[in-house]
């Protein structure tokens, strides 16, 4: 069985529990280290789960519920990318961006994306969800909302960006939904596009939750984050330093990924260990968070690096190794490493990096939606008897998602089960 514990070893987990500590102070290393090794909790947790099963209890009519990636799907969000804005360039995104696109960002930050390209991404998601429909699935989506409009608050001012990615923002985790807090200024009000939408769940029986909400405050933010090239990257990842502190609790929704009763974790650019603990100790005793690491010089958001598409099946980036992956393997699991990607060098993509090809959507085990320009790994998927979906959103990855950032899976036909035990 694999254990949350046994995270505890490696030297990436020791580095960065250091880092935190050194940081914090002796006040946060327990929970810190508690990351790493995962509950103590979940390691005797078993008899909990067969005594009191209420997290798999879910009201009859409740229309959300989903416990991983790959139940066949019934319900889904997907975003919009109306009036998608270019964020201004706050050292938050300067270090979440490649350096070939910060003048991008220095010139047009508070401003409309180029129009003629998101135009393009509004048909390429509106087709999208015209084939999800096809294939029986109800689509949601979020509200139109002007993001160019200035806002302020006592700690900063911002314009906003868009709803596009409602996995950064909304995790669904059995009956009930998760707003995540976000650690970008310029997303600090992205889940009032979304608001409709969690109020008639609400009131169908869904339970709703809204993680701290935080100030943003300049402390939220290393102001001197030394990032001048993607070397630079790699050596501040592997110091275990981040462009946002501790100084209070923050994550993207997309950091984590769902397997049943095992949910994985990264601290990165925009999630913090203050965040995950906040989603460990919530999901406690039911759920088991785990932290896992990658050789990423970059990381923000866990499914471009590392996607579960099937019980006991995980698609790992090999341009990013997961330092973990044989806890992985000695749990019977098959981790498969996905062709590059066809995407050419010319074709912007201002948030995000080629290896949203394997940022997939899951439609059950038997079905995935694809990139239609992505040939290679659509033979991947049909060697695995897997057939494929082909949609073409080549200009929707511009504004830094693939098919799973640009959905949130709100009912899976499934149960809760365990697949690490």
């Amino acid at each position: 069985m694999l254990r949350v514990r046994c995270f505890r070893g490696g030297s990436r987990g020791a580095e960065a529990a250091h880092y935190v500590s050194s940081r914090l102070g002796r006040v946060f290393t327990g929970w810190v280290q508690r990351s790493f090794q995962s509950t103590q909790a979940a390691a005797a947790s078993q008899n909990t789960f067969a005594a009191d099963d209420k997290a798999s209890s879910v009201p009859k009519d409740c229309p959300v519920c989903s416990y991983n990636e790959w139940d066949p799907l019934e319900e889904v969000i997907v975003g919009r990318a109306e009036n998608a804005c270019v964020p201004p360039f706050s050292v938050e995104v300067k270090a979440n961006t490649h350096e070939k696109y910060w003048g991008f960002y220095e010139k047009f930050g508070g401003r409309s994306f180029p129009k003629d390209h998101v135009k393009k991404a509004v048909a390429e998601i509106e087709e999208m969800c015209n084939i999800l429909r096809r294939e029986g699935i109800v689509v949601k989506r979020p509200d139109p909302i002007d993001w160019s409009v200035k806002y302020k608050t006592p700690d900063f001012e911002s314009t906003g960006m868009y709803a596009a990615m409602p996995r950064d923002i909304l995790l669904v985790v059995g009956n009930e939904i998760i707003e995540a807090p976000m650690a970008w200024r310029a997303r600090f009000f992205e889940y009032r596009a979304y608001r409709r939408i969690i109020k008639d769940y609400f009131n169908c029986g869904a339970k709703w939750t809204a993680a701290p909400k935080p100030t943003m405050a300049d402390e939220l933010y290393d102001q001197d984050y030394p990032i001048h090239s993607v070397e630079d990257r790699h050596k501040l990842a592997a110091q275990g330093k981040f462009v946002t502190t501790e100084f209070e609790p923050c994550f993207d929704a997309a950091d984590f990924i769902r397997a049943g009763r095992d949910i994985f974790a990264q601290r990165s650019q925009v999630t913090n260990y203050m965040g995950i603990e906040w989603m460990r100790r919530h999901l406690a005793p039911h759920y088991r968070v785990h932290i896992v690491s990658f050789r990423d010089p970059n990381p923000m958001h866990i499914d471009a690096t590392f996607n579960i598409i099937g019980p006991g099946l995980v698609l790992s980036n090999p341009d990013r190794p997961c330092h973990q992956i044989e806890l992985f393997k000695k749990a019977g699991w098959t981790v498969i490493q996905p062709p590059v990607p066809l995407i050419p060098d010319d074709h912007p993509l201002w948030m995000s990096s080629k290896w949203l090809s394997m940022n997939v959507l899951m439609l059950d085990e038997k079905r995935v939606m694809v990139d239609a320009n992505e040939t290679s790994i659509q033979k991947m998927f049909e060697n695995l008897g897997i057939s494929t979906i082909k949609v073409n959103i080549r200009h929707a990855n511009s504004l830094g998602g693939g098919f799973h950032c640009w959905t949130c899976d709100i009912r899976r036909r499934g149960t809760l089960q365990s697949y690490f035990d």
